[in-house]
């Protein structure tokens, strides 16, 4: 039932460009695994073998502080609605702050959000579907405006000082790398 790809194939880039959400795990050395969701217009297929997503400002910042130790990251995108399937994108992840080099043109790639915080860099191993028959049907009713909302009424330097207070650190006590202004 499941097939491994080198790379992704042209079928695999329009089945995530007809996605709503993913979903993205990462792992430390230690602690806890991480699973995030994401929405909104964050993701982008560069080739065959690079993605990039854009990190919208939340309540954790997880994600970033797994890479501090180790790089490896999952993505996972599934069909709600129509023929059923489970692509995962497994690969190697370097994340972009705003103040990086190479920054302004990653973030060239997306809408120009007021939350933006990192953007993750994935260099694809290794590329998986399976049937996804347990997989539920779902109806998509429309994406929350909350978060850009949220980040638009603290303007950019509001959503910054936001990082400091509640993103310099993750569940674990691991440092994100946030806090390198």
């Amino acid at each position: 039932m499941s097939e491994r790809f080198d790379a992704l194939t042209d079928q695999h880039i329009s089945f995530i460009e007809d996605q709503h959400i993913y979903f993205v795990g990462t792992a430390a050395n230690e602690g806890s695994v991480n699973v995030s969701p994401k929405g909104m217009d964050s993701f982008r297929v560069i080739n065959q073998s690079l993605v990039m997503w854009l990190n919208l400002t939340g309540s954790g910042n997880e994600t970033a502080a797994h890479l501090r130790e180790n790089d490896r990251m999952t993505i996972m995108f599934c069909s709600f609605d129509r023929q059923p399937l489970i692509l995962r994108l497994y690969g190697r992840a370097t994340v972009f702050h705003p103040r990086d080099d190479g920054w302004n043109q990653r973030a060239a790639q997306f809408p120009d959000y007021t939350g933006a915080r990192q953007i993750f860099e994935v260099k694809l191993d290794l590329v998986q579907t399976s049937c996804g028959f347990a997989v539920p049907y779902y109806q998509l009713l429309g994406e929350r405006p909350t978060l850009n909302k949220w980040a638009d009424g603290r303007g950019r330097e509001g959503v910054e000082d936001y990082w400091q207070e509640k993103n310099t650190v993750s569940l674990d006590g691991k440092d994100t790398g946030i806090a390198s202004r």
